[in-house]
C-alpha cells in the first residue's frame, strides 16, 4: 500500500510545474489539512522543499540531492511491473545484503540500494571505495534458471546496455574497459560485479552489483583513486539528477535482463559492445595469473573472451584476467 507521502510526492510530480491545493492532496488522500501538512512534514524532513503559495497550494521547489527511495520508485512508475526496491542508508555491501535477502528468502526480483557502503565489493576481492550519497551503490537479484555456460556475457551485455543509457542521460560518450569498468576520457566512473550461485546445472542465484561516481566531489577520493577515477558530475560540468538517474539505470537493468533471458539481446550486443569498447585496436597488457600478454585488443568472441593479437600474428582468448592500456592507464 502506498504511503501519504509517497501519493502526495505523485500528485505534485504529476502536476509540476503547477501548483497543487491543500484540498486536492486532502480530497486524494481522504485526510484533513492539517494531516497532508504533517505527511508534507516528513517529506521535508527528508530533503524536499517545497513552495507553499496560499490561494494556488504547493509545488516542489528542490527534491533533495541524496538517493530517495519514494523519489526512484515514483519515477518507476511508468513501468508496466512495480520494482520491490530495498533501500538502506548505510550497508557493508549491497551484493552482501542481497545475499542475506535471498538467505531469508525475498522473492526475486529485487533491488538493494545503499547510500553509503563501508566494504562494498570489487573483483579479485577488492574493495569498491564508497564515498557517500551522491553516488550510487545497487545490487539487482534474479533467479534466471539459466544454464551457466550460457552467462558469459552477462556481464558484458550489461555494460555496454548502462554505457548506453549513461551517454544519452549524461550526453557524454562512456566507454567500457573488458570486463567490467566504465571509464570516461581515460578516468574510470563506474564498475561492475556479477557473482552468482549454481545450483545442479541451473543459476539459482544470480547478483549483479553496480557502483557509479555520481556527484562525489574530486577530494572525496583517496590520493591513489583522484588520477585514476572521476565521476559523472565532473564529465557532464554539472550536478546529475541522482534520483531519475537511478530509476533510469533499474529500468535499463531489468530490461536488458529480460532481454539476455530471452536471447533477443544477441540482435544488438555486438554493436553495442564495439561501439564503447574502450580496447579494440589498443596496445594493452593482460595479467591473466602468472601470466603476462601484451599485443593489441581485437574486441571479443562470440563468448565475451578477449582477443589480444600478440607477436605471432595469432589472435589468443582469454574468459578472465586485469587488463591495462599501455598509453592512458599508470
Amino acid at each position: 500500500m502506498n504511503s501519504p507521502e509517497f501519493i502526495i510526492l505523485c500528485e505534485l510530480l504529476d502536476r509540476d510545474p503547477a501548483f497543487v491545493s491543500g484540498t486536492t492532496l486532502a480530497r486524494k488522500l481522504g485526510l484533513s489539512r492539517v494531516a497532508v501538512w504533517m505527511h508534507m512534514g516528513k517529506l521535508r524532513a527528508q530533503g524536499f522543499e517545497f513552495e507553499a503559495v496560499r490561494n494556488h497550494g504547493y509545488r516542489i521547489r528542490r527534491p533533495p540531492g541524496a538517493l530517495n527511495p519514494l523519489l526512484v520508485q515514483a519515477y518507476l512508475r511508468p513501468r508496466r511491473q512495480p520494482v520491490d526496491l530495498l533501500w538502506l542508508p548505510d550497508i557493508d555491501s549491497t551484493n552482501a545484503e542481497a545475499e542475506r535477502q535471498l538467505a531469508a528468502a525475498r522473492p526475486t526480483p529485487f533491488v538493494v540500494l545503499a547510500q553509503r557502503q563501508s566494504r562494498g565489493r570489487g573483483r579479485f576481492g577488492r574493495v569498491w571505495h564508497s564515498a557517500g550519497p551522491g553516488d550510487l551503490y545497487a545490487s539487482f537479484v534474479f533467479r534466471p534458471r539459466l544454464e551457466p555456460g550460457r552467462m558469459t556475457t552477462f556481464t558484458l551485455w550489461m555494460g555496454a546496455s548502462l554505457c548506453d543509457l549513461v551517454a544519452k542521460f549524461c550526453r557524454i560518450q562512456p566507454g567500457l574497459k573488458w570486463p567490467n569498468d566504465l571509464y570516461f576520457q581515460g578516468r574510470k566512473f563506474g564498475g561492475m560485479l556479477t557473482e552468482a550461485r549454481v545450483d545442479a546445472d541451473q543459476i539459482r542465484d544470480l547478483v549483479f552489483g553496480l557502483g557509479l561516481n555520481v556527484n562525489s566531489p574530486a577530494d572525496s577520493l583517496p590520493p591513489a583513486l583522484a588520477r585514476q577515477a572521476t565521476s559523472l558530475s565532473a564529465c557532464t560540468g554539472e550536478p546529475v539528477d541522482l534520483n531519475r538517474l537511478t530509476a533510469a539505470i533499474v529500468g535499463c537493468v531489468y530490461s536488458a535482463y529480460e532481454q539476455f533471458v530471452e536471447g533477443s539481446f544477441r540482435d544488438t550486443f555486438a554493436d553495442l559492445w564495439n561501439r564503447y569498447d574502450l580496447l579494440r585496436g589498443q596496445a594493452v597488457t593482460l595479467l591473466h595469473g602468472p601470466r603476462q600478454v601484451t599485443g593489441i585488443a581485437g574486441g571479443i568472441d562470440d563468448e565475451g573472451s578477449l582477443l589480444i593479437r600478440s607477436g605471432n600474428g595469432r589472435p589468443q582468448r582469454f574468459s578472465a584476467g586485469e587488463v591495462t592500456l599501455e598509453r592512458t592507464e599508470p
